[in-house]
């Protein structure tokens, strides 16, 4: 799994590649709690198009980050693609939970448009 993470206004990017799971996850965590140190505000976009496979580890990184952001006010927002994750999301009923975008781009214009 590579992930690398960057500030974009008026949002910090994480952009994953690779599998989601019980190997990839404490890579994913490390790098979430570093760019989330740094945010301000606390705005995520989480771009996963390039993540084939998660499992109930890589969800549970997801679901933490998801509670860690809320309880400060901030909003994640995971970038899907049609796939895997969109459907585990679905059928775990996360989706309700989960903001999601299709594109970095709409995600970064859904943070602006609420700044």
């Amino acid at each position: 799994m590579v992930v690398r993470h960057w500030r974009e206004e008026p949002c910090t990017v994480l952009h994953v590649t690779g599998d989601l799971d019980v190997a990839g996850a404490p890579r994913l965590r490390a790098e979430l709690e570093q760019a989330l140190a740094a945010a301000d505000p606390l705005n995520v976009v989480v771009d996963l198009t390039e993540v084939p496979f998660c499992d109930s580890v890589g969800l549970g990184v997801l679901v933490s980050t998801l509670n860690h952001v809320q309880e400060f006010n901030g909003r994640m927002i995971l970038v899907l693609a049609p796939g895997m994750i969109r459907h585990l999301l679905t059928i775990t009923n996360l989706d309700r939970h989960f903001e999601t975008s299709d594109s970095l781009t709409e995600a970064r214009a859904a943070l602006a448009s609420a700044a």
